[in-house]
């Protein structure tokens, strides 16, 4: 009987968040660059009124064991976004990353000794909150934060650290 007083708690929920949208989606899809801690081909889509998905591929700067690496990483964030004036929106959600990490010097070691080698995968978590300035119909700004959980790994051990983002993105709309 509780869960299914709670199943049906959600889906009134859900299906009142649904219909509480009235169209609110500036436009359907975008293409753009991001730049900043990410240089990425960035792509966005609205899947309903508020919600989101964005895809990020590009490369990142991260630092490992005193060594700087950049990474080749694809990113979906999932957000859920609405006006707050005007042509200016607000946006917050969640999403992910993976990609490969190189260093273009040779290997090395790290502070316990355990040899860290030039090519390694990456993998991680972040949430993403945001801006984004519509001009016109066909041009919009984002500019978002990303903090997050990073693990660069390979067959030895893995690095585990806070990640952050800083980024600024124009799109071209349809």
């Amino acid at each position: 009987m509780k869960r299914t007083f709670i199943f049906i708690l959600l889906v009134m929920f859900f299906a009142g968040f649904r219909f509480h949208a009235n169209g609110q989606a500036p436009y359907k899809h975008g293409i753009g660059v991001t730049v900043g801690t990410t240089q990425a081909v960035s792509y966005k889509t609205f899947i309903g009124d508020h919600f989101t998905i964005q895809l990020d591929a590009g490369t990142k700067y991260c630092y490992v064991y005193g060594s700087h690496l950049w990474s080749a990483e694809l990113a979906p964030n999932f957000m859920y976004e609405g006006r707050l004036s005007g042509d200016l929106f607000g946006l917050v959600g969640a999403g992910g990353s993976i990609g490969y990490t190189w260093n273009n010097l040779f290997s090395y070691f790290n502070e316990y000794g355990q040899q860290w080698s030039r090519h390694n995968a990456k993998g991680g978590a972040n949430a993403i909150i945001g801006l984004e300035y519509l001009i016109d119909t066909y041009l919009a700004f984002q500019f978002d934060f990303r903090p997050g959980y990073r693990c660069v790994f390979n067959r030895y051990f893995a690095d585990h650290k806070f990640d952050w983002g800083l980024n600024f993105g124009v799109r071209y709309t349809f």
